[in-house]
């Protein structure tokens, strides 16, 4: 029997590798004999550049950069196991997490450091780089990057603009870098999991700039401000940014990504399977064990457990999915490629004691559902 894992982390408990491991000592447990392979996956939010470095055998490098608040830290890009391909986590030089809850301010927080990462991978000698952009603490467009990567952001006077997205209604012109461009030769792909365009009523400032700090008149300044620098960027650089599904990611990074790393946005679960040889592993397996913190109505658009549930139905592979929490429609994921799904809690538990023996409580309920599996395979 062949067994392969595949599942994302549970947030605020256990990474994707962990996960994978609770769910494979679980399955031995029901199966000792089985052939088991584990993939840890990702939607391309924050994780992915440990699931990707952990399905491929590759390694993490640690460089200074600068922090959404403009001071330096330390934060680290992955390099996988092919040698030509990097990861870098836009949450690690500009994430949420790095900014006090008293000091969130999207007008002044910066994505210069993200483009710090990307030229530091760059210059490890890859050709391929794949960019996670969920946790962001920024509202700049990719403004910071931009100018980290060589554009001269200029007011009328033609100063360089400060950092924030606040610092962008001075802009009057951008200037690309005068030597070839550091990712002129490198393929940048964006792991970007909503549609939202850059500027409107579903644009980044108004549906998530309040996540990061922002106050009602904050969201009308940096709306405004954002699609200047669409209106600069699509005149002087030639490229529309405004209009591009996902371009409001990440405080508009995915927009700025398109148009000054040359990036195309991706699904992020789609470019995780690829990257990790998810359908090669999956080739001739019995059953695939997938799961994440919560299984919900959501799930079914596409977050990691469908989209490994997908693949596997594709190739005729069965998928159990074991989540934290099974929320409302969960059902819907039937009719997406998981054929059944578990909650892992083994009965009421507070939140506490559920993260605290989220371990436990997964390596159990997978016990459980492979023993469930061979139930049905020992019928004549």
């Amino acid at each position: 029997m062949r067994i392969v894992i595949a599942p994302d982390k549970f947030k605020g408990s256990l990474t994707a590798s962990q996960a994978a491991e609770a769910l494979a000592r679980g399955a031995r447990a029901a199966a000792p004999s089985a052939e088991i392979r584990t993939v840890p996956m990702a939607d391309g939010g924050e994780g992915v550049a440990e699931a990707l470095v952990a399905a491929t055998g590759g390694t993490f490098r640690e460089v200074p950069v600068t922090g959404p608040l403009g001071t330096l830290h330390d934060a680290r890009f992955g390099l996988l196991g092919d040698g030509r391909t990097a990861v870098v986590e836009m949450a690690a030089a500009a994430g949420l997490a790095l900014v006090p809850p008293g000091r969130r301010d999207p007008r002044k927080t910066t994505t210069r450091g993200v483009g710090e990462l990307i030229l530091a991978a760059v210059r490890a000698g890859v050709d391929r780089l794949i960019v996670g952009i969920g946790g962001s603490a920024t509202n700049d467009g990719g403004a910071g990057l931009a100018q980290a990567l060589g554009f001269r952001l200029l007011d009328a006077r033609g100063r360089d603009l400060g950092p924030g997205g606040g610092a962008l209604s001075a802009l009057d012109r951008i200037v690309p870098p005068g030597e070839p461009r550091a990712l002129q030769r490198v393929r940048v792909r964006v792991a970007c999991d909503v549609t939202n365009p850059l500027c409107g009523p579903s644009g980044a400032s108004v549906v998530y700039g309040p996540q990061k700090g922002a106050t009602p008149e904050m969201v009308e300044e940096l709306d405004r401000n954002l699609d200047r620098l669409a209106r600069v960027v699509e005149r002087d650089l030639g490229i529309d940014m405004a209009e591009t599904p996902g371009s409001g990611a990440a405080g508009g990074l995915g927009g700025g990504l398109v148009a000054f790393a040359g990036g195309k946005l991706e699904r992020g679960v789609d470019l995780v399977i690829e990257a990790v040889g998810l359908a090669d592993a999956l080739q001739g397996a019995d059953l695939c064990l997938t799961g994440e913190g919560s299984l919900d109505a959501q799930s079914a658009f596409g977050k990691t457990a469908v989209g490994v549930a997908r693949l596997a139905r594709s190739l005729g592979v069965p998928t159990f999915a074991l989540a934290g929490s099974i929320g409302e429609g969960a059902h819907r994921c039937l009719d997406e490629g998981i054929d059944a799904y578990f909650p892992i809690c083994p009965g009421p538990v507070t939140l506490d004691q559920a993260i605290a023996r989220a371990d436990d409580f997964l390596a159990r309920a997978a016990e459980q559902a492979v023993r469930a599996y061979l139930a049905g395979a020992r019928r004549p």
